[in-house]
């Protein structure tokens, strides 16, 4: 069995970016894993500087494509999508 080959496609700053990020390389169906060294998860989390550094993973064979889907999101290609939400379900008619 061979094992995940992981490589970093991004690095930024804080939690929220990187699980922002994480969330729209997994709806494309990448798979995507978050890395923080140094202090930046222990009980004082830190949000500033060079310990905030969040990388972002994914599969070495996926790496292309979600090098490609973060320079669409960062140069703002994907700020018009419209987002479709289901419709929602009536209530049936209780007439």
């Amino acid at each position: 069995m061979s094992e995940i080959q992981w490589e970093v496609v991004d690095e930024v700053a804080g939690d929220l970016q990187a699980e922002l990020l994480r969330g729209l390389l997994e709806a494309r169906g990448i798979e995507a894993w978050l890395s923080q060294e140094g202090i930046g998860h222990s009980v004082y989390p830190v949000t500033v500087g060079p310990l905030s550094k969040v990388q972002i993973l994914v599969p070495s064979e996926q790496s292309q494509t979600a090098r490609m889907i973060l320079e669409e999101y960062y140069s703002g290609k994907l700020d018009d999508i419209d987002l479709k939400l289901p419709p929602e379900e009536s209530p049936p008619d209780q007439g």
